[in-house]
């Protein structure tokens, strides 16, 4: 639980981080850029935690596809972009292949009971 707790943080100062890559202008508005960087710090730190637990298969797919979904409903609701059809199933794509690799055989102990 505490490991998912981590890949969370590490997802949530992702997508924050993102948003202030954007939001600094190619590293021209230095308060976002400096808080850009504080974020994917954040990110890389919670991410590593998480790794001590978590297999890197499961913490990078899930980190990364709802970071990259995380940025697209940013993209939408904060600075306006536009998305098609197209780009919404992919990002439908992308959540629910996350949900896939997370889906965990029951134990065989379980199935017993």
């Amino acid at each position: 639980m505490k490991a998912s707790l981590f890949l969370l943080i590490a997802i949530v100062g992702e997508v924050i981080g993102t948003t202030f890559l954007n939001l600094s202008e190619g590293f021209t508005n230095v308060p976002f850029t400096v808080l850009m960087f504080i974020f994917f710090a954040i990110s890389f730190t919670s991410l590593t935690v998480a790794l001590k637990v978590i297999p890197l298969s499961i913490a990078y797919s899930v980190w990364a596809g709802l970071g990259t979904a995380g940025a697209g409903i940013i993209g939408v609701f904060l600075f306006n972009e536009h998305l098609s059809a197209v780009n919404i199933a992919g990002l439908c794509v992308i959540i629910l292949g996350v949900v896939i690799m997370n889906i965990q055989p029951k134990n065989k102990t379980e199935n017993a009971q």
